[in-house]
């Protein structure tokens, strides 16, 4: 799991689109906190150090303490709405995490040993079907990353969902096919199917 981070907040005393408008002009984001047995709350946190974490690259698969009231609410990040024309934030939406409850969340692949991949070896290419899982996992144990090995992968040969051994109590979301992830695609194929394309064109 990426590290966990830390974001302060206050209450938010009204809601509405005026109140929100309000916040933003302060340099302030709105942003709720649900999930669990509780009822919502209301919160803004400072936009600077929310985008200051957005920018890591692994806010959204990172759990984030939202410290607020002198308590500390353990969260995952479910959705950011951005500005159309500035990109900034203007609203997250947070998921408590309670008890054992499992979260559904986006997991990068890494792919490992590639100097024990004959067809890699031989100047073929890994087609990446899939850069990130969808995968069910315990919200006390959310992997950073899954790697999967390509030893004795050669040109032609598929990883699928199949393939990959997930970490203890992790499943994947999509559980009604055996979808594929990669492919070693020999470089000849890649040029072919390009120069198909130029002569249609023509």
């Amino acid at each position: 799991m990426s590290e966990t981070l830390t974001l302060p907040a206050e209450a938010r005393e009204r809601a509405g689109k005026g109140a929100s408008r309000a916040l933003r002009r302060e340099g302030r984001t709105p942003a709720v906190i649900y999930g669990g047995k509780e009822e919502p709350i209301m919160i803004h946190v400072e936009q600077k150090e929310l985008v200051r974490q957005l920018m890591t690259g692994h806010f959204m698969n990172s759990i984030v303490n939202i410290e607020i009231g002198g308590q500390t609410v353990r969260t995952l990040p479910k959705d950011v709405a951005f500005h159309p024309v500035t990109d900034r934030p203007t609203h997250v939406d947070f998921l408590r995490m309670t008890g054992d409850s499992k979260v559904a969340v986006q997991v990068p692949v890494v792919f490992v040993n590639e100097e024990g991949s004959p067809g890699l070896k031989k100047g073929g290419v890994l087609n990446i079907v899939r850069h990130e899982l969808e995968l069910l996992c315990p919200n006390a144990d959310i992997p950073e990353q899954i790697e999967i090995d390509v030893t004795g992968k050669d040109v032609g040969d598929s990883i699928h969902i199949s393939d990959v051994t997930l970490p203890k109590g992790v499943t994947s979301v999509i559980t009604d096919r055996d979808f594929t992830i990669a492919t070693l695609v020999a470089p000849s194929a890649l040029k072919s199917s390009e120069g198909d394309t130029t002569t249609e064109a023509e």
